[in-house]
């Protein structure tokens, strides 16, 4: 609810019909209200003059939704930087198996295992970087330019 409810012969303005708008689509958001009451809702917030006339429109509802649905887990973005970093090694990895299979079909003959070159060293450093949880490249990060 609006915060002026101790004077409710108050007048309001945009400010307060906005915030109020905002906790009604909040509350549609949590299936408290479906659409054609938040629509009613909504028009009876633009219409209102006074702070009673606000405060009647979201009597039945919570003054502010629980906190943990405004909160969204910080865990699924690290799994995202975790696999940007992963998948480009898989990749080149791929594809530096299949160029020594290749090569090995091609000459008749088992050729030494030089992919172990590209994919070690570099997943030697992904690996330590996954277990400690640093070295986000920077483009991987919100503020960007620094490593993690």
């Amino acid at each position: 609810m609006p915060e002026n409810t101790a004077r409710p012969g108050l007048r309001v303005g945009d400010a307060e019909r906005e915030r109020t708008e905002a906790l009604l689509r909040t509350h549609v958001g949590a299936g408290r209200l479906d659409l054609p009451e938040f629509e009613s809702r909504l028009d009876a917030v633009y219409a209102a003059r006074t702070q009673a006339d606000l405060d009647a429109v979201t009597r039945d509802l919570p003054a502010s939704p629980p906190a943990a649905a405004a909160q969204r887990p910080q865990r699924p973005q690290k799994d995202l930087q975790r696999a940007a970093m992963w998948a480009p090694w898989a990749v080149v990895g791929a594809i530096c198996l299949v160029v020594w299979l290749a090569t090995c079909l091609g000459t008749g003959s088992v050729q030494p295992f030089w992919p172990v070159w590209v994919i070690g060293p570099w997943g030697a450093v992904l690996l330590l970087g996954t277990l400690t949880g640093r070295h986000t490249p920077c483009w991987l990060t919100p503020g960007g330019r620094e490593w993690r």
